[in-house]
C-alpha cells in the first residue's frame, strides 16, 4: 500500500506531507482547489509526463516522494535483480525535478531509469484518471481486458505465441526477398564474387593497415632521416674533430697517470666504457645508415600496399579485421546462392512449420479468449447490476482477423444494452460519460481479484453519476476498498461519507504566492466537509444534520457490505 507522499516545490505545492491509511481514502475539496496537483505528483513520481514549468517559481527543484509498503514476491525480485536493498518491504519511489527540466528517478536510494520506475508503478498502484474511461471505446482495448482476466491460463501462451510470431515475420521477409527474380540473383552472386576475390586477392593479415602507417609514416620522412644521421655521425664518428677521436686522446692521456692514484685508474676505466659506447654506437648508426640508401623502391611497396589496404577498409569495413568479417559473410551468401533451389526449400518448409506452430498457437489463445470472456461477462454483469445497471446485458463479441498479429488473430469488442428491448451495440454508440465511468469501476472490480496490486487511486471517477446511482457506486467502492487501499477524489457526498480516512486540499494566498495544502480531517471535520458537499454555500443545522446521519448510514452500510463479502471482490 501507499504509506506517504512527500512533495516539495510542485506547481502549487510549497511543501506536503501525507500519510494514507488502509481501506478508503477520500480526497475533497473546492473545485480548482488543486486535487488534480497531489494526483499529478503521484503520477509523475511514477514516471508521467510533467509540464515544462512544474517546478515551482522561483526554486532550482523540485521533489516528489513516494512511500510503499508491499510484500509481493515479484516486486521484491524486481528491487533483486536491481541489486537495490529493501528493507522492512519498504519501497521509496522519488523523482527529483530540475528546473532545466531534467528528472533524476530513485527507488530506495538508487538511480533507475524511468522505463524501471514505469515497470515498478505497474505492479504497486493502478491509477484511473478522468480520461482512462474513454480508452472503453477503443476496440484495440476490449481484448487487452480480456487477456488480462485470462492471464493465468494465457500469459504462457501468448508469450510464445509473441516469439512464434516474430520468428513467422522474418521468415516470411526473407522468403519474399528470396523469390525474387533470377536475373536480380545472378547479378548479386556476380557481385558478392567480385567482392570476395578483391578482398581474398589481397591476401589480407589483421593487423597489418597498423604496421604499414608506421613503415610509411617512417619512408615518407627519409631524407630527412639520413641527413640528421650524417650530422651526428660527424660529431660522434671519425676525423680529428669527432668525438671518437677526442675520447681516445683523452683515454690515452690519463692511462699516463693512472698509476699514482686508484681513483685515477676508476675515472680511466670509466672514460674506457664511454670511448667503447661511441664506438659502438657509430657502428650501429652506420649500419642503419647504410639500410637507408637503397628504399626508395621499398618506399612504393608501401605505398601502394597501403593505399590498397585503405580501399578496401572504404569499402568493406572498418579495418582489415572488419574486411576479412565481410569476406566471411559474402562466402556464406555466395553459397546460399550457389545452392538457391535447396536453400529455398529449406526456407518454404521452415516457413510453413513456423505458420503450423503459430496457427496452433492462436487457436489455443482464441479458445482460451472465448471460455474466459464468458466467465468476464457474467462477473461485470453482476458488478454493473450493483452499479444500477438493472436491466443490463453484455456479451463480448469475437471477429477473427484476416492475417496473424503478435496477438493472435482475434479481435473482441463489448456490446451492452443497458435497457429492456434495445439490442446489443458497440459502448462507443450508447455509453454516456457516466455510464462509462461506472463500466470502468465495475471492471475495476472485478479485475481487483485477477492481480496483486494494492493500491488504487480513482481520479474523479463519479462523473456524470448522481442520486441513487452515487450511493451504489459509493457502496462498489467501500466492497472494493475492504480488499485493498482506494485513494479517490470525488465530488459526491456518498462517497466521500464511506471514507475510512478523509483528507480535504485547501488553496491560499497571501496576495504574492497561491499554495495548496493537503490535511486529515477529524470526525467532526469530515462531517462538515460532506455537508458543505451536500448544501453549498449556505451550510444550515439541518444540513450538518443530514451529513452527520449520511455518515453514519454509510458506517452501516460497509458492514453490511462486508458481511456480503463484496469485500473479497
Amino acid at each position: 500500500m501507499l504509506v506517504s507522499l512527500h512533495a516539495k516545490n510542485f506547481a502549487i505545492i510549497d511543501e506536503i506531507e501525507v500519510y494514507f491509511g488502509e481501506h478508503l481514502n477520500i480526497i475533497s475539496g473546492e473545485t480548482g482547489a488543486g486535487k488534480s496537483v497531489i494526483i499529478g505528483s503521484v503520477n509523475a513520481a511514477l514516471g508521467g509526463k510533467v509540464a515544462k514549468d512544474i517546478v515551482r517559481a522561483g526554486c532550482e527543484q523540485a521533489l516528489v516522494e513516494l512511500l510503499f509498503v508491499t510484500g509481493q514476491e515479484h516486486v521484491h525480485a524486481m528491487l533483486k535483480e536491481q541489486e537495490i536493498d529493501m528493507q522492512e518491504d519498504e519501497v521509496l519511489v522519488s523523482r527529483k525535478i530540475l528546473a532545466s527540466g531534467k528528472s533524476v528517478f530513485r527507488v530506495n536510494g538508487e538511480t533507475v531509469p524511468i522505463a524501471f520506475i514505469k515497470e515498478l508503478a505497474g505492479e504497486l498502484i493502478d491509477i484511473h484518471g478522468q480520461h482512462e474511461h474513454q480508452s472503453l471505446l477503443k476496440k484495440s482495448k476490449h481484448l487487452e481486458m480480456v487477456d488480462r482476466f485470462a492471464a493465468g491460463e494465457l500469459s504462457g501462451i501468448k508469450k510464445k505465441l509473441r516469439q512464434s510470431y516474430a520468428e513467422y515475420r522474418t521468415l516470411k521477409k526473407e522468403l519474399s526477398e528470396a523469390v525474387s527474380d533470377e536475373e536480380k540473383r545472378l547479378r548479386e552472386l556476380s557481385f558478392l564474387r567480385f567482392e570476395l576475390n578483391e578482398i581474398e586477392g589481397a591476401k589480407l593479415v589483421p593487423g597489418e593497415e597498423e604496421e604499414l602507417a608506421r613503415e610509411h609514416k617512417r619512408l615518407a620522412n627519409a631524407n630527412m632521416i639520413r641527413e640528421t644521421l650524417s650530422g651526428i655521425y660527424q660529431i660522434t664518428g671519425e676525423g680529428q674533430a669527432a668525438a671518437s677521436e677526442q675520447i681516445g686522446h683523452a683515454v690515452r692521456q690519463i692511462s699516463k697517470i693512472e698509476q699514482y692514484d686508484e681513483r685515477l685508474a676508476q675515472l680511466s676505466a670509466g672514460l674506457e666504457a664511454v670511448e667503447s659506447m661511441v664506438h659502438d654506437f657509430n657502428r650501429e648508426l652506420l649500419a642503419y645508415m647504410e639500410d637507408c640508401e637503397d628504399e626508395e623502391e621499398h618506399f612504393a611497396q608501401v605505398e601502394e600496399r597501403l593505399d590498397l589496404v585503405n580501399r578496401l577498409m572504404t569499402r568493406y569495413g572498418a579495418d582489415v579485421a572488419g574486411v576479412l568479417a565481410y569476406a566471411e559473410e559474402c562466402r556464406g551468401k555466395i553459397e546460399k546462392y550457389e545452392n538457391y533451389d535447396q536453400y529455398l526449400e529449406n526456407l518454404k518448409k521452415k516457413c510453413g512449420s513456423t505458420e503450423k506452430e503459430l496457427k496452433d498457437l492462436c487457436e489455443k489463445a482464441s479458445g482460451l479468449r472465448r471460455k474466459s470472456a464468458k466467465e468476464l461477462t457474467v462477473q461485470l454483469t453482476e458488478a454493473l447490476r450493483d452499479l444500477n445497471f438493472l436491466d443490463v446485458r453484455l456479451e463480448l463479441h469475437f471477429e477473427t482477423l484476416q492475417d496473424y498479429t503478435a496477438d493472435g488473430v482475434d479481435e473482441a469488442e463489448f456490446l451492452i444494452s443497458t435497457n429492456p428491448g434495445e439490442a446489443l451495440l458497440p459502448l462507443a454508440r450508447i455509453a454516456s460519460g457516466g455510464e462509462l465511468s461506472r463500466i470502468m469501476l465495475a471492471l475495476k472490480s472485478v479485475f481487483s481479484g485477477k492481480d496483486e496490486i494494492e493500491t488504487m487511486v480513482f481520479d474523479e471517477i463519479d462523473v456524470g453519476v448522481s442520486g441513487r446511482t452515487a450511493q451504489m457506486v459509493s457502496e462498489k467502492m467501500a466492497g472494493l476498498a475492504m480488499s485493498r487501499q482506494l485513494l479517490c477524489i470525488t465530488h459526491l457526498p456518498q462517497i466521500a461519507a464511506m471514507a475510512d480516512t478523509h483528507f480535504i486540499i485547501e488553496k491560499t494566498t497571501d496576495g504574492q504566492k497561491t499554495r495548496t495544502d493537503i490535511r486529515k480531517l477529524t470526525q467532526d471535520g469530515e462531517i462538515s466537509e460532506i455537508a458543505r458537499m451536500l448544501g453549498g454555500v449556505e451550510i444550515t443545522d439541518t444540513v450538518l444534520e443530514n451529513a452527520a446521519e449520511m455518515k453514519a448510514m454509510a458506517g452501516k452500510k460497509k458492514k453490511e457490505v462486508f458481511a456480503r463479502g463484496n469485500g473479497k471482490c
